[in-house]
C-alpha cells in the first residue's frame, strides 16, 4: 500500500467533555469495539480494582478521573483510529488544549441531564478556534435527562453550531426504549436482540408490542418532525465545525457507540495539511517526514524511570532507526526506540505514518512544542500555554533528598502541567498552576515517584506578567504587591497581588510593557 493510502486510512481524535460526562467509558467502549481490549473497564471501579485502561495513573484510579492525556490505536472497518481521552478535570485544560492541536477532529461528550457544562464550553471553543470537525455523543439515555430537542436547542444556542441528530432517542430514564438510527432508519432495541425496522411511512415492517405504547409513537412523531424540519446533512459544514453529527446512547451500556463509530469514520477527516511558523503549509502525503511534541509524560513505568515524548506525525513515513532533525538545537539523533500506545500497554512500533501519535523514549532531549525532521528546515507554530493563576513556595521536607527534589521538579514542570518560577535574591522555588488539583497531583506524584516529601506554603493568586523590555526593570519595581521573579528559562516576570496591584504598576510605569500568556 502506498503512502497516500495508508495516511487516508489515519483517522485521530481527541474525546474532550466536562468531568463525569462518561469521557472514558467512551473511550473504553470504542476500544472494545476496535477490539483492542477484551473487556472494558469502569472508571470508578476501586472495588472491582478494575480501572479504566486510559487510566493509568495512580492517582487518576485512586480518584475515578483523567489527569493526563492518554493515548490509543485501534483498528475498525479498515481505518487506523487514533484516540486521545483527555483529562475532563478544569485544572488540566491546558493538556487538553495541546492535545487538541495535535488532532484532525473531537467528539464531545454531554450528559444527557447535564447538558452543556462549563468545561464543555471552554473546550469546544478551541476546537471552534481550530476549525476543526465536531462529533457530539449524548450520553446516560438510561438516565432521566433533558428533552432530546432541548439538549439539541441547548448545543445549537450555547456553542453556536448546527446540529444533526445521526440517531434519535425512543424514551429516556426507565422508559428507554432504544434509538432509530437515521442512515438506515433501523431501531437498536436497548433490552432485545433483534433490530427492528421502519418503512418510509414511519411504520414498523413488522408488528410489535411497543407499537400499543403512546411513548414509543411520540418518539416516532418527534423522529418525522426532526426528518422534516430539522438541519439538512452538509458533509461540508461537518468538515468546517459548522455542523456537529448527533448521537444518543448509553457508553457505561456500551449502546449506541457502533452507531456512533461506523458513521465517525465515514465523515471525519484523514490527516490535514498544517502550517509553519514562516506560513508554508505541510501537507501530510510528503515524502519528507515531519512531526511535533505536544506533550511529555515521565514515569509512565515507575520500575523504568522512562520519560516518553508524544509526537503527532504531520507529514511522510516513520521508519524505526531512522535520524531525525531536532529543528530547535539543530542536532540530528537516530530514533531506535519508539512506540505505539494502548494505554498502559505499549508496544515497539517500526513503522507510523502521518496522523499517527508515537511515543519517543527521551532523556531530556525535546521540550513540548518541538519540531521534528528528516532534513527540511521546518517549524511549526508554538503550542498554548497558560497564564497560571495560583502559586505556591514549594521545598524539600528532607534536605537530605534535594537532588530527588529538583530532578522532580524540573521532569514535571517539562511536562507542562505545572510552571517554574524562583524568586529573584534567594532562588526560592515556587509552582504555579491553572487550578488546585494540579497542586495534588504535583505532590501526590513527588511522593510516589520521586520518593521527596514536599513542603508547600500557598502564596495564593496572582497575576503573572512578563515583561518584553526587561532591560527597563529597576530595583525599586520588585515590591510586596508586585513580586518579581525568574521562569525557568530565566525570563522576569512580576506576580502582582490582584487586579489593583496591576492597573497602579501600569499606570505608575507606563514604559513597562507587560504580557500574559492564554
Amino acid at each position: 500500500m502506498g503512502l497516500k493510502e495508508e495516511i487516508n486510512k489515519r483517522k485521530t481524535f481527541a474525546i474532550i467533555s466536562h468531568p463525569d460526562a462518561g469521557k472514558t467509558t467512551l473511550t473504553e467502549k470504542l476500544l472494545l469495539f476496535g477490539g483492542a481490549i477484551r473487556e472494558a473497564g469502569v472508571v470508578k471501579g476501586r472495588k472491582t480494582g478494575k480501572f479504566a485502561t486510559s487510566d493509568w495513573m495512580k492517582v487518576e484510579q485512586e480518584r475515578g478521573i483523567s489527569v493526563t492525556s492518554s493515548v490509543m490505536q485501534f483498528d475498525f472497518d479498515g481505518y487506523k483510529v487514533n484516540i486521545l481521552d483527555t483529562p475532563g478535570h478544569e485544572d488540566f485544560s491546558e493538556d487538553t488544549y495541546r492535545t487538541l492541536m495535535a488532532v484532525d477532529s473531537a467528539v464531545m461528550v454531554i450528559d444527557a441531564a447535564e447538558g452543556i457544562e462549563p468545561q464543555t464550553l471552554k473546550l469546544f471553543k478551541v476546537a471552534k478556534m481550530r476549525g476543526i470537525p465536531v462529533f457530539t455523543f449524548i450520553n446516560k439515555l438510561d438516565r432521566v435527562g433533558k428533552d432530546p430537542f432541548e439538549l439539541l436547542e441547548e448545543i445549537e444556542e450555547t456553542l453556536d453550531i448546527e446540529t444533526y441528530p445521526m440517531t434519535w432517542p425512543i424514551g429516556m430514564g426507565p422508559s428507554f426504549f432504544g434509538i432509530i438510527n437515521r442512515r438506515t432508519k433501523e431501531i437498536n432495541p436497548y433490552r432485545e436482540e433483534t433490530m427492528l425496522k421502519l418503512n418510509d411511512d414511519y411504520e414498523l415492517e413488522k408488528s410489535h408490542d411497543i407499537e400499543k405504547d403512546s411513548a414509543f409513537q411520540e418518539s416516532i412523531e418527534e423522529f418525522m418532525l426532526v426528518e422534516e424540519a430539522g438541519d439538512a446533512f452538509d458533509e461540508e459544514k461537518i468538515a468546517t465545525g459548522d455542523l456537529t453529527p448527533v448521537f444518543f446512547g448509553s457508553a457505561l451500556s456500551n449502546f449506541g457507540v457502533e452507531e456512533f463509530l461506523d458513521t465517525f469514520v465515514d465523515f471525519a477527516p484523514s490527516p490535514e495539511p498544517l502550517e509553519t511558523k514562516s506560513g508554508e503549509v505541510i501537507d501530510p502525503t510528503e515524502e519528507e517526514f515531519s512531526g511535533f511534541i505536544f506533550k511529555i509524560q515521565a514515569n509512565m513505568d515507575p520500575k523504568h524511570r522512562d520519560r516518553l515524548a508524544f509526537l503527532r506525525i504531520v507529514s511522510g513515513q516513520f521508519n524505526r532507526g531512522m535520524e531525525v532533525k531536532l529543528q530547535r538545537t539543530g542536532k540530528k539523533q537516530k530514533v531506535t526506540r519508539a512506540t505505539m500506545f494502548m494505554a498502559d500497554d505499549t508496544e515497539t512500533v517500526d513503522v507510523a505514518y502521518a496522523g499517527d501519535i508515537i511515543g519517543l523514549y527521551d532523556t531530556g532531549n525535546y521540550q513540548i512544542g518541538d519540531t521534528l525532521t528528516s532534513d527540511k528546515h521546518i517549524e511549526f507554530k508554538e503550542l498554548p500555554q497558560f497564564t497560571p493563576e495560583l502559586f505556591m513556595k514549594v521545598s524539600a521536607k528532607n534536605v537530605m533528598k534535594q537532588k530527588h527534589f529538583y530532578k522532580g521538579i524540573e521532569q514535571l514542570v517539562q511536562e507542562g502541567a505545572i510552571q517554574y518560577y524562583k524568586t529573584i535574591h534567594t532562588n526560592q522555588p515556587i509552582i504555579g498552576a491553572v487550578g488546585q488539583l494540579q497542586f495534588e497531583v504535583f505532590e501526590h506524584r513527588m511522593k510516589n515517584e520521586y520518593n521527596t516529601d514536599v513542603v508547600m506554603e500557598p502564596i495564593g493568586n496572582k497575576q503573572a506578567r512578563w515583561i518584553e523590555n526587561e532591560e527597563d526593570i529597576r530595583d525599586q519595581m520588585d515590591t510586596q504587591r508586585s513580586t518579581l521573579v525568574y521562569d525557568r528559562y530565566d525570563n522576569k516576570v512580576f506576580l502582582f497581588e490582584n487586579d489593583f496591584a496591576l492597573r497602579w504598576f501600569s499606570d505608575k510605569y507606563p514604559e513597562i510593557k507587560l504580557y500574559s500568556l492564554l
